[in-house]
């Protein structure tokens, strides 16, 4: 089919990648502006952007697509199908209807939970055990349209956002294949969402990423996991030259009691309000994630030292 794909994350690159490998036409991929990315924050293209203009394909990046001359350049595409993945705008009634077929969207949950920004962290935070990806057809509301197809993944105690987000994508990637070309064959079902069971996955923001040690320590770990690799969730830990601020990328719970923050053994125990949790991975600001007994090599928290 003759498509186009609107995409930005590395997560939509590989849907990218896959489409192509499956011989479509990509007429044209729409990506947010580049932006100041890195420690010189030079204006760098999306992982999308990059990816199609290494494999040759046209490439636009307008602020909006809703002006009526993006539309119109939009509409002489002469499109079967749009294919929409993290794009990270919102598109209106005259874009969706354009093209021929319609346009659909491969989004990493399972709808009616999560709609919205940042589904992978909001599944992880909140203790689910399971998600997945599937394929809508998009509507005006934000991600209400029928469901076309879906694969559920399980979420193990060890996941990050970091690790669900690479399992996602590689079973989006299939998953969007197979749906395009059962769209190409007329032969897909559209299943309405169900009214029951809608949460929203707000975005996240890095200034709810502080550790509150009086937090039962499902939650803490739900939290660390939720938010590894980036913001990263963060603790305070006494140095010789004051309070340093380390990230946590990694834990699970265990058992154990004390004052919430107090370090339990040598090992990088810390007391909850409820339990205790095992940080298996960390970073110090200005240096890289640190396997833990690397970590306390370099800087040692013994037991009975209180975190913030």
């Amino acid at each position: 089919m003759r498509l186009a794909f609107l995409g930005t994350p590395d997560f939509a690159a590989r849907a990218l990648e896959a489409v192509l490998d499956a011989g479509h036409e990509i007429a044209c991929v729409y990506s947010q502006p580049p932006a100041p990315r890195g420690r010189g924050q030079a204006l760098r293209p999306s992982p999308v952007h990059a990816f199609a203009e290494s494999r040759g394909l046209m490439v636009r990046t307008p602020a909006s697509l809703k002006g009526p001359e993006e539309v119109e350049r939009f509409r002489a595409l002469n499109l079967d199908a749009a294919v929409v993945v993290a794009f990270g705008q919102i598109l209106t009634r005259d874009t969706l209807e354009t093209p021929r077929l319609g346009c659909f969207n491969l989004h990493a949950s399972l709808l009616p939970r999560w709609r919205g920004a940042a589904p992978i962290q909001r599944a992880i935070m909140a203790g689910d055990a399971v998600t997945g990806v599937q394929v809508m057809r998009m509507t005006e509301g934000l991600d209400e349209g029928p469901v076309l197809a879906g694969v559920t993944v399980p979420i193990e105690p060890l996941d990050t956002a970091g690790t669900l987000h690479d399992k996602l994508a590689e079973a989006g990637a299939r998953l969007l294949v197979e749906t395009l070309a059962a769209i190409e064959a007329g032969r897909v079902v559209e299943t309405p969402q169900a009214e029951e069971g809608v949460t929203y996955a707000r975005k996240i923001s890095a200034r709810a990423a502080r550790l509150k040690w009086t937090r039962p320590a499902a939650e803490i770990d739900c939290k660390i996991r939720g938010l590894s690799p980036f913001p990263g969730a963060w603790f305070e830990a006494p140095s010789e030259k004051g309070r340093v601020r380390v990230k946590a990328l990694l834990s699970r719970v265990e058992e154990g009691r004390g004052e919430p923050g107090e370090v339990l053994d040598d090992g990088l125990l810390v007391a909850c309000g409820e339990g205790a949790v095992r940080l298996l991975k960390v970073q110090r600001e200005g240096r890289g994630p640190q396997d833990v007994e690397v970590f306390l090599r370099g800087f040692p928290l013994k037991p009975g030292t209180r975190l913030g």
